[in-house]
């Protein structure tokens, strides 16, 4: 019987500890899972923004629209140092260049947080005219010239660009439902208006 009994105790201690060790590795595999589990729950926390519906098609097509109207600007910026010494010019131009880039960059973004592609400089205006935009043969014939007759030119070209962008914007103001680029419309309207006003006395029109 001792002997019986000795076996029969070491056969449950067996068992017991066997079965510690399931429960052990139950509780493991119940931590672990725990922790899958939150694992996959972090992305669904962090998933996409809603799309944003405070615009409309008015906004979407003013910003496509203006992008490559800013990008022949700050391309006809460019041109001054190369061709003409008029400082004053050379100072209006680097302005132009100053102001319309980051522009760009705030309509991009504005594009891509309506879930619209960025745009580019070649595309993007959906086929819709863009009042004051210069033609190929325009840039051509401005970059061919220098000195006085290309000061002439490029302000001249500008003045329509700016006129342009600023009936754009008007449009906008009176179309646009979105705040952020109803306030882009405002500050191309009282920058460009003060530009034009400015090469107009240059060219002795003021």
């Amino acid at each position: 019987m001792f002997i019986t009994r000795t076996r029969i105790t070491a056969v449950l201690a067996a068992s017991t500890a066997a079965a510690a060790l399931v429960l052990a590795g139950c509780s493991d595999n119940d931590t672990m899972s725990g922790m899958d589990h939150g694992a996959s729950s972090t992305p669904a926390s962090a998933s996409a923004p809603a799309a944003r519906t405070d615009f409309d098609d008015a906004d979407v097509t003013f910003l496509q629209m203006m992008y490559p109207h800013h990008a022949q600007a700050v391309d006809m910026a460019k041109l001054v140092p190369g061709h003409s010494q008029n400082q004053q010019l050379l100072t209006l131009a680097a302005n132009v260049e100053q102001a319309q880039a980051p522009e760009m960059q705030q309509i991009t973004g504005l594009l891509q947080s309506f879930g619209k592609p960025a745009p580019t400089a070649a595309s993007g205006h959906g086929g819709h005219p863009m009042p004051g935009m210069m033609s190929a043969d325009q840039m051509t014939a401005l970059q061919a010239a220098s000195g006085p007759d290309f000061d002439r030119q490029w302000l001249t070209m500008m003045i329509e660009h700016h006129t342009g962008a600023v009936t754009m914007a008007e449009t906008e103001l009176a179309t646009g439902t979105n705040i952020e680029s109803k306030n882009l419309a405002r500050n191309i309207i009282d920058n460009q208006r003060a530009e034009i006003d400015t090469m107009r006395a240059m060219l002795g029109q003021g």
